[in-house]
C-alpha cells in the first residue's frame, strides 16, 4: 500500500495523494506499523510534488493534504513538525490570496493538533503570522488572527516557552512601521507580559524603544493598545525594582523625554520620574541626559502643563541625588552606602555580587559606586544659559542648578567658575527680575564661599586655612593699595569677614557691565546692588565699588555709579545697618569705611556733602559748600542739589533735621544747609529749604567763630582722627580732573553737561 504501488494509477506523479482522506488513511496506517520512514516520506512527497508545486491546484492539495497527515499523526504529529510547517509557511508568500488562505487554515489545522509541540518551532510561526497579519486579503487575516489566537492559547498554557531564544526577533519586528504588524507586535508583548512563568521584564530594555515609537503610530487603537502595555510594564517595576535595570534604560527614556509627540514625551517623562524616585543615585551618571530633556519643558505653557508638572518632579528629584559626598576628591575611591527605604529599593544592575549572583533582597544596604558627571552637567547648564530662545522657568531652573552645585560639590564646581562667570554676569541683563535674583544668588555664593580661596579641591570648611588663591583674569588689588593716602595708621579695608579672590572678581566685572551697557545700570543697578547687600555683606559691597571707582578712568561713569551707590545707601531699607554704622564713626572701621567711601564719592560733590550729612561730619560738609564756588556749576549740578535738598525733608535725615533745634552744638549744619540755599536759583527746592531754616529757633546764636572749641562739630571732627584737611584736598584733586575732562570732551565736540545761562 505504499505510495510506490499505485504509481502507475497516476499519470500525474502521485496526484492522489493530494487528497485529503487518502493522505489521512495512509498515514494512520503507516503509524499503526510505527513506520517512520513511509510518513516521512508521504510528507515530502505531499510537500516537496504538491505544496511546493508550481501549479496552484497541487499548492492547494498539498496544503490540505498536510494538514490531514498532522490530523492523522495526533499526538505524534510533533515528531515531523519541521517536515509539516515548513512548506505551509512558504506558501504564505504566495502571490495568490486563496493560497495564504490555505496555507493559513492548513497550520491552524497542524499547531492544532501539535498543540504544545509547536513551541520549539515559535519563531518561525510568528515570523509568518507577522507577515499575515499585515496581509492586504480580509480573508487571508481573518484567518490569520484565528491562528494568532490559537497560539496565544498554547503559550499561554505553557511553561516551556523560550523567551530568550524569542526576544531577538521581537526585538527586530517591534521596529516595523506597518499598523497591523505594530498591532500583532503590540498584542503578544501584552499576553506574554500576562504570563506569570514568563518574565518579560528582564528583556524590557531591548524592547523599550520600540515600544515608544509604536506609541507615536497614528491609529489611535494601537496607542492606546501601547499606553496599556507600558502601564502594565510600569506597574510591574514599581512592584519590582530590584529586578529593573534601570541604567540600560535610562539613556532611551532621554532620548523619548525629547519626542515631539506630546503622547510619547509626557509618557517617557512619567517614567524618568518613576525612575529618578526609585532608582535613586543608580540615575546620577545620566544626569546631563536627564537635564537636556526635562529643562527645556519647565517652560512650556498650559497647552503641556502635564508634561512641564511632571518634568518639574523629575528636575526637584534628580537634583535631591547631589549630596556632599559628591565633592570627594578621589572620584575613584568613591562608594557610597545606599540606604534602602521599606517600599523603596534602589537596586540596579550593579547588585550583581562578585560571584555573579544577584544578591539578596532582604540585604539591608547595597555598596553602589555611583559618579557625578558634572562635567557633563555644567556643560548642559551653560549651553541652557547661552540659548536666548529659553524659557524664563528654565532659566531660573538652570540657575538654581548652579547654585545647588555651589552649595554640595563647591570644590569641584570651582573649576569651572572661569568658564560660566561671563555667562553669569550677561544673565543679570535678563528680562525677569526672578532671573536676576536667582542668578545673583549663585554669583554671590561663588564670591562667599570657602572652596574659593583654594585650588585644592577636598573637603571645605571655616577652619580651612591652605592658601593658594585661584588664578583670577583681573589680578586681586589690596584695598590699601588703592588709595593713596588719607587714614592715619589704619589700613583701608572692610570690618566684615573677608570674602574669596571671586568676591572682587565679581565687583570689578559688575561695574564694568554697568560702564558698558548703562541701560542696565539706569534699569537694573539700584536693584541688583541692593540684592547683592542682601546676599553678600553691605560693607564688603560698598567698600571693594568704593575701591575700583577710585581708579576708573571714565570719570563721568564713576561720577553717575558714586550717586547710584549713594541714593541706594541713604534711601535703601537693606541698608540700614550700613547707615548706623556711618551716622556715628564711633569705632575705627566705621571710619575706615567713611574714608573710603569719601575719596570715591568726590567723584560727585553733592554726594559727598551728603555722605558728610550722613556721617554727620557737618563742618566738613561746610567747608565742601564753600569749595563749590570754585567748581563749574550745572544745570545737572543744580539738579543734584535740588534732589539732596528733598532727601533732607526725608524719613532717613530726621535726626538731622532734629539737630536743627539745638542750634549751639550744631552750627555747622545750619551754615551747610544755607550754604545749600544759597547755591540753589528761587526754585520749589529753594523754597522748602527756606521754610526749614526759617523754623530753626534763635536765628541770631547762627553767630560762630573758629574759636569755638567746645561745639559738638568741633570735637566731632578732632576725635576722629581723619585727616579732613587731606580728604579736602583729594576732592579738589578729583574735580580738577573732572573739569579737565570736560573741556577734553568740549574740545573734541562731544556732548557736555548742561551749563547754567544766566
Amino acid at each position: 500500500r505504499s505510495p510506490e504501488k499505485f504509481a502507475h494509477m497516476c499519470p500525474d506523479s502521485y496526484s492522489f495523494l493530494s487528497s485529503p482522506l487518502f493522505s489521512a488513511r495512509l498515514v494512520r496506517e503507516f503509524v499503526a506499523q510505527n513506520n517512520t520512514a513511509q510518513i516521512k516520506h508521504v510528507i515530502q512527497i505531499l510537500s516537496q510534488e504538491f505544496a511546493l508545486s508550481q501549479h496552484p491546484h497541487s499548492r492547494k492539495g498539498g496544503l490540505i493534504g498536510l494538514a490531514a497527515c498532522s490530523i492523522a499523526l495526533g499526538k505524534d504529529s510533533g515528531l515531523y513538525l519541521k517536515e509539516l510547517i515548513e512548506p505551509v509557511l512558504t506558501c504564505f508568500n504566495d502571490a495568490d490570496s486563496r493560497l495564504r488562505y490555505y496555507a493559513c487554515e492548513a497550520l491552524y489545522n497542524i499547531v492544532k493538533v501539535a498543540r504544545g509541540s509547536v513551541l520549539p518551532h515559535f519563531n518561525v510561526l510568528f515570523d509568518g503570522l507577522s507577515k499575515l497579519a499585515a496581509d492586504p486579503d480580509p480573508n487571508v487575516k481573518s484567518g490569520s488572527e484565528l491562528l494568532d489566537r490559537l497560539l496565544k492559547d498554547i503559550v499561554t498554557e505553557s511553561n516551556k516557552f523560550d523567551l530568550v531564544g524569542f526576544i531577538p526577533l521581537l526585538r527586530e519586528r517591534i521596529y516595523s512601521n506597518n499598523q497591523y504588524a505594530r498591532q500583532f507586535i503590540i498584542s503578544w508583548i501584552l499576553v506574554l507580559e500576562s504570563v506569570p512563568d514568563i518574565n518579560l521584564l528582564d528583556y524590557l530594555p531591548e524592547i523599550l524603544d520600540g515600544l515608544f515609537q509604536i506609541l507615536g503610530d497614528n491609529s489611535k487603537e494601537i496607542r492606546k493598545m501601547c499606553e496599556v502595555a507600558l502601564g502594565e510594564f510600569l506597574k510591574e517595576i514599581k512592584k519590582n525594582p530590584s529586578s529593573v535595570k534601570f541604567a540600560e534604560m535610562a539613556n532611551i527614556l532621554v532620548i523619548h523625554c525629547q519626542a515631539s509627540d506630546d503622547l510619547i514625551q509626557l509618557t517617557a517623562m512619567c517614567w524618568m520620574r518613576e525612575f529618578i524616585q526609585l532608582a535613586g543615585r543608580v540615575m546620577l551618571p545620566y544626569s546631563s541626559g536627564i537635564l537636556t530633556a526635562v529643562l527645556p519643558c519647565l517652560s512650556y505653557d498650559d497647552r503641556k502643563k502635564s508634561i512641564k508638572e511632571v518634568a518639574n518632579v523629575c528636575n526637584q528629584s534628580l537634583m535631591k541625588l547631589v549630596i556632599p559626598e559628591d565633592d570627594e576628591t578621589d572620584e575613584g575611591k568613591q562608594s557610597l552606602s545606599l540606604q534602602m527605604e521599606p517600599k523603596e529599593e534602589s537596586l540596579s544592575q550593579q547588585e550583581v555580587t562578585s560571584s555573579g549572583n544577584k544578591s539578596p533582597c532582604s540585604e539591608a544596604t547595597e555598596r553602589v559606586p555611583v559618579t557625578l558627571n558634572l562635567d557633563g552637567i555644567v556643560q548642559v547648564l551653560d549651553c541652557h544659559l547661552h540659548d536666548t530662545a529659553i524659557g524664563m522657568m528654565t532659566r531660573i531652573a538652570v540657575l538654581k542648578w548652579l547654585y545647588h552645585l555651589y552649595i554640595k560639590t563647591p570644590r569641584k564646581m570651582f573649576r569651572h567658575t572661569d568658564s560660566l562667570f561671563p555667562i553669569l554676569l550677561r544673565t543679570l541683563s535678563d528680562e525677569s527680575d526672578e532671573v536676576i535674583l536667582k542668578d545673583l544668588e549663585v554669583l554671590a555664593e561663588i564670591a562667599s564661599s570657602p572652596a574659593g580661596q583654594t585650588e585644592d579641591q577636598g573637603p571645605c570648611d571655616g577652619s580651612d586655612t591652605r592658601s593658594g588663591q585661584l588664578e583670577l583674569h583681573i589680578p586681586v588689588v589690596k584695598a590699601s593699595q588703592l588709595s593713596s593716602s588719607g587714614m592715619k595708621g589704619m589700613e583701608c579695608s572692610p570690618s566684615t569677614p573677608t570674602m574669596n579672590s571671586y568676591f572682587y572678581k565679581f565687583m570689578i566685572n559688575l561695574l564694568k557691565r554697568f560702564s558698558s551697557e548703562r541701560k542696565l545700570l539706569e534699569t537694573r543697578g539700584a536693584f541688583i546692588i541692593r540684592q547683592l547687600c542682601l546676599l553678600l555683606n553691605a560693607e564688603n559691597i560698598f567698600h571693594s565699588m568704593a575701591d575700583i571707582l577710585l581708579r576708573e578712568e571714565d570719570l563721568k561713569f564713576a561720577s553717575t555709579m558714586v550717586h547710584t551707590l549713594n541714593t541706594i545707601l541713604l534711601t535703601s531699607s537693606e541698608l540700614f545697618q550700613l547707615r548706623n554704622q556711618l551716622k556715628d564713626l564711633k569705632t575705627p572701621e566705621s571710619r575706615n569705611l567713611f574714608c573710603c567711601l569719601y575719596r570715591s564719592w568726590c567723584h560727585n560733590p553733592v554726594t559727598t556733602v551728603s555722605l558728610c550729612f550722613l556721617t554727620q561730619n557737618y563742618k566738613h560738609a561746610y567747608d565742601l559748600i564753600q569749595k563749590f564756588g570754585d567748581l563749574e556749576v550745572t544745570v545737572d549740578f543744580l539738579t543734584e542739589v535740588d534732589k539732596l535738598v528733598q532727601l533732607i525733608e526725608c524719613p532717613i535725615f530726621t535726626y538731622l533735621r532734629l539737630q536743627l533745634l539745638d542750634v549751639k552744638n550744631n552750627p555747622y549744619l545750619i551754615k551747610a544747609l544755607y550754604g545749600l540755599l544759597m547755591l540753589l536759583p528761587q526754585s520749589s527746592a529753594f523754597q522748602l529749604l527756606s521754610h526749614r531754616l526759617q523754623c530753626v529757633p534763635n536765628p541770631e546764636l547762627l553767630q560762630t567763630t573758629d574759636s569755638t572749641k567746645t561745639t559738638l562739630g568741633f570735637k566731632k571732627a578732632t576725635s576722629t582722627n581723619i585727616d579732613y584737611l587731606e580728604l579736602l584736598q583729594h576732592f579738589e584733586r578729583v574735580q580738577n580732573k573732572h573739569l579737565e575732562v570736560r573741556h577734553q570732551r568740549t574740545g573734541r565736540g562731544e556732548p557736555q553737561d548742561r551749563r547754567v545761562v544766566l
